[in-house]
């Protein structure tokens, strides 16, 4: 027997000692050459003698033991002394006498036909992400990894923040990791080792039949998901929906986020329905405080206001809480180098003249107080 021979031997044996339970027997020793030798790429089967911080040591009976890094070992997997394991020969003998193994890559050969049956029967599975980047969720299944971008994300999951917000987008991500998402396959190809989950396809024909039961005019309860500078989004029971900054509050609104806050439940009414989103509107559950206020302004008379906005064609200004008028720059003067910007300061309070009121339009049109005519 070759020194090497012998030094894997007896390296062997030690490690049985340590095993709870051993597969070997003394025939197995003694059969010596008879034992078929390993070959790179073979796959094998053998028991877990070892779980240690960077390795496992796999039992292969006659044909000794396996080596096993953790990085070969998969994401996420859990090993217990005694485990029967499927392994891929990566090299057949180190210097050490153990033969080089990797889990992993014997899962993942395996894996990619399933992973294929899987996208070909349209099924859905469950996978947990083990990390993520501002593009979306790494996942890991069956061997073999992929990948589920934030676009693909479900309304409930995704992370509805400013753009520029990178920072918040990565931390809702990394919130996902290691929780069970339901998914489908949505492509996969494993000549250019590519693997595309997709949530919101795994949820897709519940979601029909949810749409199917609702009509605008009704009254849903919804939680918060996101603010952002043109309203919030809403998940509705798995729905999205989004209520813009205009249907927040009869009131003008300036920051959504002064209104409703991520996590909130609010209720609003469906005033849009479209094949993957709700339009809501907060403010239409609640009586139009104009309709009350405007009965108070009548044509000719002189009032008070704020110039809250300054246009190219004009000035808005705010006569009470609800009503917003506009000072229209024909108003200002006939020339065509009239500007607003020049005849208004922005918060200035200016007296006026009521022009006209439009309640079917919902119109106040107003004249500066004073102005010749």
């Amino acid at each position: 027997m070759s020194s090497c021979s012998f030094y894997r031997v007896t390296d062997f044996i030690d490690n049985l000692f340590m095993a709870t339970k051993a597969t070997i027997t003394m025939d197995d020793l003694l059969a010596g050459d008879s034992v078929k030798q390993l070959t790179a790429g073979e796959v094998v089967i053998g028991h877990v003698l070892t779980v240690r911080k960077h390795e496992v040591l796999i039992d292969l009976g006659a044909q000794g033991v396996g080596y096993v890094p953790r990085r070969e070992v998969g994401f996420s997997r859990q090993l217990n002394i005694g485990d029967e394991v499927t392994a891929s020969v990566v090299d057949a003998e180190l210097d050490n006498g153990y033969s080089l193994l990797s889990l992993r890559k014997a899962a993942k050969d395996r894996g990619w036909e399933e992973v294929q049956a899987k996208m070909d029967e349209g099924e859905i599975i469950e996978v947990a992400p083990y990390d993520a980047n501002r593009g979306g969720m790494l996942v890991e299944y069956e061997g073999v990894r992929g990948f589920l971008p934030v676009s693909q994300l479900s309304a409930e999951h995704y992370p509805r923040v400013g753009s520029a917000d990178k920072d918040e987008i990565l931390a809702r991500l990394n919130a996902l990791v290691g929780q069970s998402l339901k998914v489908r396959i949505l492509d996969c190809d494993r000549k250019v080792n590519k693997l595309i989950f997709s949530e919101k396809e795994a949820i897709k024909d519940g979601l029909a039949a949810r749409f199917e039961k609702l009509k605008i005019g009704d009254t849903v309860n919804g939680v918060v998901t996101g603010v952002v500078d043109f309203g919030a989004f809403v998940n509705v029971d798995g729905i999205e929906g989004l209520v813009h900054i205009s249907e927040i509050s009869w009131e003008r609104v300036n920051n959504p986020s002064d209104y409703v806050k991520v996590g909130q439940t609010i209720e609003a009414k469906i005033i849009s329905i479209d094949k993957e989103r709700l339009s809501l509107s907060m403010k239409q559950l609640t009586k139009d405080p104009w309709l009350d206020e405007v009965e108070k302004f009548k044509k000719g008379e002189k009032v008070e206001g704020t110039v809250t906005r300054i246009t190219p064609f004009g000035a808005f200004v705010q006569i009470s809480p609800a009503v917003e008028a506009l000072v229209h720059i024909s108003e200002l003067g006939s020339g065509s180098d009239v500007d607003p910007e020049k005849v208004f300061t922005l918060n200035e309070r200016k007296e006026f003249v009521i022009l006209d009121v439009d309640k079917e339009n919902r119109k106040i049109s107003l004249s500066l107080a004073g102005k010749k005519k």
